[in-house]
C-alpha cells in the first residue's frame, strides 16, 4: 500500500495517558494512534485500528492542535504508523517542544524524526533491513516457547546500544510468565515489560 499525503493521515484516536509498556513505561505521554495496518497480529487488541476510514482523517495542524499542553512525549502507533508518511507531523510535533516516539513493526519504510523507534517486530511480516540500526528498543511479545528463539534472531540485528524487551502477550501472561520470568534471569540483557495501563486501567 502506498503512503497517505502527507498533510492530512487517518487518526484514530488522541489521548493523554500513562504510557503502559516498554523502556518509558510509567511516564504521561500523548499518543496519537493512526489507522490502518496490513500486518494483522492475531492477539491485536485494536484490531479496529486496521482500517482506514475517511472520517479519521485529520489535516497536521489539527493533529497537533489536540496534543495535551502537558505532555512532554507523543508517541505515535497505530495499527501501522509506518503506512504512512510522518516527515510532516514530527517536524510540526518537534517545533513545539515535544519529543517524538514510534511504535512499529519495522515492515515498511522509516519516515519522520524521532527521539525514540521502538521496533516491535513480527514473525509473519519482518521489519525491513534499514530500521534494525536505528532502532532504540527492541519489544517482542512471547505467545509461546519459539518466540524466545525469534527474538534472539531480531536482537542480533539491531546495535549494541538498543533497550532488549520481551512482553507477555495478554491472553497468555499466566501461562508464558514463569518461563519469561526464568529467560530473563537466565539472559539478564533482556527486560521484562507488562502492559501496565491494563492493570491500572488507563488508555
Amino acid at each position: 500500500m502506498q503512503k497517505t499525503e502527507a498533510s492530512t493521515l487517518p487518526v484514530m484516536e488522541s489521548f493523554f495517558t500513562i504510557q503502559g509498556e516498554g523502556f518509558h513505561q510509567g511516564t504521561a505521554a500523548h499518543f496519537i494512534r493512526l489507522g490502518g495496518c496490513d500486518v494483522g497480529c492475531h492477539w491485536c487488541d485494536v484490531k479496529e485500528s486496521w482500517s482506514i476510514r475517511p472520517e479519521w482523517e485529520q489535516d497536521i495542524e489539527s493533529i497537533v492542535s489536540h496534543v495535551d499542553h502537558r505532555a512532554e512525549i507523543v508517541v505515535i502507533t497505530g495499527g501501522e504508523p509506518l503506512m504512512h508518511q510522518l516527515d510532516e507531523l514530527t517536524t510540526a510535533l518537534r517545533a513545539k517542544g515535544f519529543k517524538t516516539h514510534i511504535e512499529t513493526s519495522g515492515a515498511h519504510p522509516l519516515s519522520g524524526e524521532w527521539d525514540w523507534i521502538c521496533l516491535s517486530p513480527k514473525k509473519f511480516k519482518k521489519p525491513l533491513d534499514a530500521i534494525y540500526g536505528q532502532a532504540d528498543e527492541l519489544k517482542c511479545i512471547v505467545y509461546n516457547k519459539s518466540d524466545f528463539a525469534f527474538a534472539e534472531g531480531e536482537a542480533a540485528r539491531v546495535n549494541q546500544t538498543c533497550v532488549l524487551s520481551l512482553q507477555p502477550e495478554w491472553e497468555v501472561k499466566e501461562k508464558v510468565m514463569p518461563l519469561m520470568s526464568n529467560y530473563v534471569l537466565d539472559h539478564p540483557k533482556w527486560r521484562l515489560t507488562l502492559q501496565t495501563h491494563k492493570y491500572i486501567g488507563v488508555p
